[in-house]
């Protein structure tokens, strides 16, 4: 929560750009995602890369580490066109042995791109440990081999995180070129509804971890200036569960999509072959 929750609010939603991967929810809603468009998405009535205009957000991107080019394609283009704006992108440990990884912080390197590549470091890949995903001490220096800044930052306390990513935003915006943020943390979960942590992770590994909640932290931090207290935090989840209630109740009653709504949100202006395959289906014609 930490490491999400503090890169976005380095970011401002309405110059600059966010690229997630599947992890990065809370950090797409700050930036400006309604919560009934993802919602919707979930349930199948929208396709993931309807996002509305005005929202800096590409679609969510499941194949692990493939938004990176992407994502330094659209920096590269915003500097070109001298825009102030910045991307930031998101990746784990274990997609920074992608491919994908080392070609999109390379080129990003070499062009200057205004983009900042944040590496949430949970030191597991599914059951690969970070141990075996790198010979490097840290994930923050093998941005040294693509001539950028690295930063190594603790990811459970969510200001260090976010002066991290400010200062990363910062250097991207006035010229200084790209930056890696490797957040350092602790996967407390399943990594999905097959896994079994308890088969590889060490127990007292994890029980150390728990001691650094990220979301306990900050509680205690903001209850000594006197912003967080028992009745404040019922009456925000409360809000919470409501507004996460209406986006379900809404996404429910949506329309399901039809079969032609594929050619939307593709071209600015179709070219004929897609008009013909369209008009083909819509009229039957499309099997």
């Amino acid at each position: 929560e930490a490491s999400i929750i503090g890169s976005a609010m380095a970011v401002d939603p309405a110059r600059d750009w966010m690229v997630p991967q599947y992890r990065e929810l809370m950090a797409t809603v700050h930036h400006g995602l309604p919560l009934e468009v993802i919602t919707a998405q979930y349930l199948g009535k929208i396709a993931p890369g309807r996002i509305p205009d005005g929202v800096r957000v590409l679609p969510t991107q499941v194949s692990i580490a493939a938004q990176l080019p992407q994502a330094t394609g659209l920096a590269w283009g915003l500097r070109l066109r001298g825009q102030d704006s910045v991307v930031i992108t998101y990746i784990g440990d274990g997609g920074s042995s992608e491919g994908d990884f080392h070609e999109a912080l390379n080129l990003a390197g070499v062009v200057k791109a205004p983009i900042v590549f944040f590496l949430q470091n949970n030191q597991w890949a599914i059951s690969t440990s970070r141990r075996v995903q790198s010979a490097t001490k840290s994930f923050a220096l093998r941005a040294a081999g693509y001539g950028f800044e690295g930063v190594e930052v603790d990811g459970n306390d969510v200001m260090a995180v976010y002066d991290a990513a400010c200062d990363a935003v910062e250097r991207a915006r006035s010229g200084g070129g790209p930056s890696l943020i490797e957040a350092v943390t602790y996967r407390m979960s399943f990594h999905n509804t097959t896994d079994n942590p308890s088969r590889y992770q060490d127990p007292k590994e994890f029980e150390e971890a728990r001691t650094r909640d990220p979301i306990e932290r900050v509680q205690k931090y903001l209850a000594t200036f006197g912003l967080w207290d028992p009745k404040r935090e019922a009456a925000w989840i409360e809000e919470i569960r409501e507004e996460n209630e209406r986006a379900l109740e809404h996404a429910m009653g949506a329309a399901a999509p039809q079969p032609e709504d594929v050619f939307a949100n593709v071209y600015q202006e179709p070219p004929p072959r897609v008009l013909r395959q369209r008009a083909e289906l819509v009229d039957g014609g499309g099997g």
